[in-house]
């Protein structure tokens, strides 16, 4: 296929073939940057919690004040609960993975009179924690029961330095083990919070996600060896079977309830719907993402038919002309393939240059990491492939066009 007498026609449409590039030279840049943030969404929303989801409950009751018999009350609850048919393990966290509601975070430093915490990580505390989230010990051992503290002594002691009332031990996630020790035994290593109070780690453990900011390191985790009581702040987690869930939340809100009846439930929910509602803002923005790519496509394809018609209207007698002078039909097709092609290759070569400028300024403003380049290329192909869709049928329509049209129109 001869080039030059396409360039030549597109050199008299000027105008009309430059605003053709400019949509698809943008739809090329949106596309690229929306396909690469519905990836970053659709990564965020796999990130493992790394505890057994399908078969945990949380209820988590209003704070009413405090109250003297707060941690016989917490006691008495976890023994009800157990008591439940299909309950296996019960707890009473803090915080938990992947809720959306931080409650506490600490500043890991490796040396004591450290300038600079070396690591900032999601602290939880509960009794009986890790057995109940199912959460994995892969290196040394759990807290013994004579290693916990309650909440309360615990608070006044970390302004005081009473380490009498403060926790020696700690287990930390896996994640935070290679950060700070990378490659070597975590086990019997010391780290220092707060006012340089000294903790040993006992154990490491699998994956346990942060409750939110996950873009500070979504496993970065430790657990302390405290008690809390429900007026704390603290959510009650059950684990039972995935098919006893619904019917171990009923009784078990039933038994709660029972014991005091004055009680506000906030949350009453499996594990399940505690991840959906963490990620809603992400599915969410992902199916308007797609949506929009789905509209710049169509735009995009709705203008090069629409343009592609114009012309073979315009050019119905030159077609016959061409016709009559022994152009098939194929020549015809061809004709307008090539020339849509080109015009999609201009278009998609300044798309790829206002893709990269667009991620740059993501970048910047939203902290976003660098577009691999791999998204171009797909995006250029992609392109390519509706351009020629798009003016398929009106270049069909073109080839249809008998040779004597030529006579006809002079």
């Amino acid at each position: 296929m001869e080039i030059r007498p396409i360039l030549s026609t597109l050199l008299r449409h000027k105008t009309t073939a430059f605003l053709l590039i400019v949509q698809i030279a943008l739809t090329c840049a949106i596309v690229c940057n929306a396909v690469f943030l519905i990836h970053q969404r659709l990564q965020r929303m796999d990130i493992p919690s790394g505890i057994a989801e399908h078969q945990l409950l949380q209820i988590q009751f209003a704070y009413v004040g405090d109250r003297p018999d707060a941690y016989a009350q917490a006691q008495a609850d976890l023994a009800t609960l157990r008591q439940i048919a299909g309950v296996q393990a019960v707890a009473l966290a803090n915080q938990l993975p992947l809720s959306g509601y931080a409650m506490s975070n600490s500043g890991i430093k490796l040396r004591p009179n450290q300038q600079h915490d070396s690591l900032e990580v999601a602290s939880y505390y509960g009794q009986n924690l890790l057995a109940t989230l199912g959460v994995r010990l892969l290196a040394g051992r759990d807290f013994r029961s004579g290693e916990l503290l309650d909440y309360k002594a615990v608070m006044p002691a970390l302004h005081t330095n009473d380490m009498t009332h403060l926790p020696h031990a700690v287990i930390v996630s896996q994640a935070v083990a290679a950060r700070l020790w990378p490659g070597q035994d975590a086990l019997g290593k010391t780290i220092y919070v707060g006012n340089d109070i000294p903790l040993q780690v006992i154990g490491v453990s699998g994956p346990l996600a942060r409750p939110d900011d996950l873009q500070n390191g979504p496993q970065y985790s430790i657990v302390y060896p405290i008690r809390l009581t429900a007026t704390e702040g603290g959510s009650y987690v059950i684990r039972t079977a995935a098919r006893d869930r619904k019917q171990v939340l009923k009784a078990a809100l039933v038994a709660l309830q029972r014991l005091d009846p004055n009680r506000i439930v906030l949350e009453k929910r499996t594990y399940d719907e505690v991840r959906q509602s963490f990620f809603g803002g992400d599915r969410a923005m992902a199916g308007m993402l797609a949506g929009v790519i789905a509209a710049m496509l169509a735009i995009t394809a709705l203008g090069i038919a629409g343009l592609a018609s114009f012309w073979v209207a315009q050019r119905r007698r030159t077609i016959g002309i061409r016709r009559a002078l022994g152009a098939t039909r194929g020549d015809i097709l061809r004709y307008f393939q090539t020339e849509n092609f080109l015009l999609a290759t201009l278009g998609i070569a300044l798309g790829m240059g206002l893709a990269y400028g667009v991620n740059l300024l993501l970048m910047q403003h939203y902290e976003l990491p660098r577009m691999p380049s791999i998204y171009l290329p797909a995006g250029a192909i992609a392109l390519w492939m509706i351009g020629q869709l798009a003016v398929l049928v009106p270049a069909l329509r073109a080839a249809a066009v008998p040779p004597v049209v030529a006579t006809r129109a002079s």
